[in-house]
């Protein structure tokens, strides 16, 4: 994962780096976001570990963001996450840009620090993984990451 932001990224998207992270942020919600499917995990920085949760399969951004909202006030988390994906030479494509208005979206609507996770290759280690749900291991695999990152 490299540590600035891609090339492309908002000004309102903020790196996973240690020093962009303020230490009092301990609990976190990750989403590998799909236009019909959005990955959700939720962890914390002491554990440094993510667990599934039951992924949003929504159709619309109305739609997503109501379960969106719903799992915020459930977990409360200091902050979010979310996975950008990227070709595998780094350059963006067009679920780039989708995810990354995702982020913004999410900063915006519920005045949250997002964070942005590079996350090229985290279905397919969820499914060599045999995981039954790929876009909630996707989600886990994505904060981990994150929280790696943080040591």
């Amino acid at each position: 994962m490299p540590d600035a932001p891609a090339p492309g990224a908002p000004a309102s998207s903020v790196p996973a780096t240690p020093a962009a992270v303020s230490a009092h942020f301990q609990t976190f919600l990750a989403f590998d976001y799909g236009l019909k499917r959005t990955g959700v995990a939720s962890g914390n920085r002491l554990l440094g570990t993510a667990t599934p949760q039951a992924t949003i399969k929504a159709e619309g951004a109305d739609a997503r963001f109501a379960q969106v909202e719903s799992r915020i006030k459930e977990w409360q988390p200091d902050a979010l996450v979310v996975g950008v994906p990227y070709h595998p030479d780094g350059a963006p494509h067009e679920n780039t840009r989708r995810a990354q208005k995702f982020a913004r979206q999410l900063r915006g609507r519920f005045n949250l620090q997002v964070f942005e996770v590079d996350e090229r290759y985290s279905t397919t280690e969820a499914l060599s993984s045999g995981a039954r749900d790929a876009d909630a291991a996707s989600a886990c695999i994505i904060l981990e990451q994150f929280l790696r990152s943080l040591t």
